[in-house]
């Protein structure tokens, strides 16, 4: 077994992070090995969704930090691995977000540093009530700056600040509650409301959840008059798609959609 796991289940793709000893560390191999993956399945037509989750008792517990002191036994101190370390953290980061289909992350355990900027990376998120998230870096005098791009993106600065400069756990019911994850369950829910909550999207018209992704973040980084003209030419393209006018005939004519 690879330290990457996919499973198909229908229209949903499940990958499991599979280095348990390790906490799932995103380590230079799992980044490769998710980067791989996940490149493959962007022109998979037939996947119209992503779980990510874990193995053993953790999501993932950040970056590989023994790697990383290796990293530093360069002549040059570990400049060049960290710059290289980070941007292709960075990279696979940007590879989720520009990702045609949505992915939902599935974290337990633990996730923090690089694991809480994952779970906050992903469109959306299931977690237990167990589940405890933090950016700790600042606990081992690492700021976690990387991190604290995608975190900031989505909760409140001061909650998000305290985070970081703290070093402390939230609870799953406070990360619901600033909306870092989608919904809190029972341990023995997490896979059922995961596959659920993928199964709802992908019984959408995959084209409009792809355009929609799409919109849905760059909308987001415009001011409020750019925001409004940029949406409204996706609108009409999205209009004049023919299985968007055959949606829309067959809602009027109370009959399920014959889609291509």
């Amino acid at each position: 077994m690879g330290i990457l796991l996919r499973e198909d289940r229908g229209a949903v793709a499940w990958l499991t992070l599979n280095q348990p000893e390790k906490l799932n560390a995103l380590s230079d191999a799992m980044m490769a090995a998710l980067q791989a993956e996940l490149e493959g399945i962007a022109g998979d037509t037939a996947i119209r969704v992503v779980v990510l989750g874990g193995a053993g008792k953790a999501f993932c517990a950040g970056h590989d930090l023994k790697e990383m002191q290796a990293g530093r036994q360069a002549e040059d101190g570990g400049a060049a691995y960290f710059a290289d370390l980070f941007s292709r953290c960075s990279t696979l980061m940007r590879t989720i977000r520009t990702l045609p289909q949505p992915v939902i992350a599935r974290p337990h355990g633990i996730a923090t540093a690089a694991g809480c900027q994952l779970v906050a990376t992903c469109d959306m998120a299931v977690t237990t009530e167990t589940t405890r998230f933090g950016v700790n870096g600042v606990n081992i005098g690492l700021f976690c700056s990387t991190p604290m791009v995608a975190l900031t993106r989505n909760i409140p600065r001061k909650q998000a600040f305290e985070m970081l400069t703290t070093g402390q756990f939230i609870s799953a019911t406070r990360a619901e509650a600033l909306g870092l994850v989608n919904r809190v369950v029972p341990e023995d829910m997490l896979d059922a409301t995961a596959q659920e909550l993928a199964e709802a999207v992908a019984a959408k018209l995959s084209a409009a959840v792809r355009i929609g992704k799409e919109a849905f973040y760059v909308q987001a980084e415009m001011g409020l008059d750019a925001a409004y003209a940029y949406t409204g030419d996706v609108m009409v393209q999205n209009m004049l798609r023919a299985d968007t006018n055959e949606g829309i005939q067959a809602f009027l004519e109370k009959r399920p959609p014959d889609w291509t």
